[in-house]
């Protein structure tokens, strides 16, 4: 039996291919703003909760390799410590100014990310990195062009719109 995993990347390589995958998920997340967005929000959390039992992220890694997060001085200055640096030091070495202005990670895959998806500064992680995909929060209605996006990166945040689209209790 597949693993949702495996789902995903056949969907997505499938619909890669006429690139409709996130044209879809976008198409999809518009419908969901005329629904309201507390039944909203519950279901999308529990729906959270079935899928994250049913994906091992470490399997996976793909934020960590696609996806540079956001940094704020807190993070900087926590795994800088963390690392023995000077946060200067950390900005110079690991960081960059995105095209929104924002401080981010300045490549990807992360640098902290290993071989077995693991990464080396997890209890010291960015706050991005802590809430991604930002599906569990109560606030799943606030976010919805961010989650019709980064269902092109997570297997997880696909398949909750997946079961969206099947919920008639919204």
């Amino acid at each position: 039996m597949k693993t949702l995993i495996e789902i995903w990347q056949e969907k997505r390589e499938r619909a890669l291919l006429n690139k409709s995958f996130l044209a879809q998920n976008n198409k999809f997340v518009q419908t969901l703003r005329a629904k309201n967005a507390k039944k909203l929000d519950v279901k999308a959390n529990a729906i959270h909760e079935e899928v994250f039992s049913a994906i091992d992220c470490l399997k996976c890694g793909n934020c960590c390799k696609s996806i540079p997060p956001i940094l704020n001085e807190t993070d900087i200055n926590r795994i800088a410590r963390f690392l023995r640096m000077k946060p200067s030091d950390f900005k110079i070495q690991y960081t960059r100014i995105d095209e929104d202005s924002d401080t981010v990670m300045s490549y990807s895959p992360c640098p902290f990310l290993g071989e077995d998806n693991y990464c080396s500064v997890y209890e010291v992680r960015p706050k991005a990195c802590r809430e991604y995909p930002h599906t569990d929060s109560f606030e799943f209605s606030k976010n919805l062009k961010l989650h019709a996006a980064n269902s092109t990166y997570c297997p997880a945040v696909y398949h909750i719109l997946e079961r969206l689209k099947g919920a008639t209790d919204l």
